[in-house]
């Protein structure tokens, strides 16, 4: 007589362990081959070095040189430069557009708003233009040989350089608060039509105006959502590159190492790659630690 056997089930438990990765695949699979994959070869590239045997006319090889590449580049007189200049940049510039985003989500989410879908659009437009095409229109309104701006400030007694030395940071910091600011804000107002409206009825029958239900009932609700866009914009930072190579283009004031990622790009096109490796990783290292620095203190603040 024979038997059949029938098929044991898969244990609970490994279906439960196999679940949470099918959800995590569509992001982990790109983020391991897109980020970790490039990072973990330029962290290679850093140790190593090109050196050329047998004089001017001979080889070249690569060779182990360890953390020397990484010496080099912090003993750079740019390093510390454009380090500092961005950090200046990110004090500025990422609380003024977190505020406007603020600002114009909750104008957006007030009763007292009409038609919100337009100027949700209007404001989102400028994120949807690339960033060569927006940087080179502001270069445009900036050029005192070309710019209407400059010829109404002339005209108003103002005479001011957009594109010297010490306007060309906060000009470019204007372009990308404009680019930006939109995207921030409809972020925001995502999180705002997530507040649950009893909150708002309620502040009112207490007497509360508006002023003080935005301030003191939604901003807090939505902490997450600014928390999360103050993160996207200090990675932003340490990631500009855009603005700064096209005004290189029109202004002396913008060097080839104005910002870390355009010193690595500059030294990447003069074939010292083992260098801007190095500086590339340096760069993801910094903004992973200030991004979990910021991420830490917010959450203590929160708690």
């Amino acid at each position: 007589m024979t038997t059949t056997r029938t098929p044991v089930a898969a244990p609970r438990r490994h279906r439960h362990t196999l679940a949470p990765l099918a959800f995590l695949a569509p992001f982990l699979i790109p983020f391991v081959f897109f980020t970790l994959v490039p990072v973990g070869y330029a962290f290679w590239q850093s140790l190593h070095k090109t050196e050329r045997t047998g004089g001017t006319f001979g080889r070249t090889e690569t060779v182990f040189a360890g953390f020397e590449q990484y010496g080099d580049v912090v003993s750079e007189p740019f390093f510390v430069d454009s380090l500092l200049r961005v950090a200046l940049f990110a004090l500025v510039q990422i609380p003024v557009m977190i505020a406007l985003a603020l600002a114009l989500a909750l104008l957006l989410d007030s009763a007292v708003a009409r038609l919100k879908r337009f100027f949700r659009l209007v404001y989102f437009v400028p994120y949807g233009i690339p960033g060569v095409v927006a940087a080179l229109m502001w270069a445009f309104l900036y050029d005192p040989r070309l710019s209407p701006v400059v010829d109404l400030l002339r005209s108003a007694h103002i005479d001011v350089d957009l594109l010297g030395p010490d306007a060309i940071l906060w000009s470019i910091g204007n372009v990308v608060t404009w680019t930006y600011t939109g995207y921030n804000m409809l972020i925001m107002y995502a999180a705002l039509q997530a507040v649950p409206a009893d909150l708002g009825e309620a502040a009112r029958v207490d007497g509360a105006g508006p002023w003080t239900i935005a301030l003191r009932i939604k901003v807090p609700v939505i902490r997450p959502a600014l928390v999360l866009t103050g993160v996207f914009s200090l990675i932003g930072t340490f990631q500009l590159f855009t603005e700064p190579q096209v005004f290189r283009a029109i202004s002396t004031s913008v060097t080839s190492t104005y910002t870390p990622n355009l010193a690595a790009y500059s030294l990447a096109a003069g074939d010292r790659y083992s260098e801007a490796a190095a500086l590339s990783v340096l760069l993801a290292v910094a903004t992973f630690v200030l991004s979990f620095v910021f991420l830490r203190f917010t959450a203590r603040r929160q708690g």
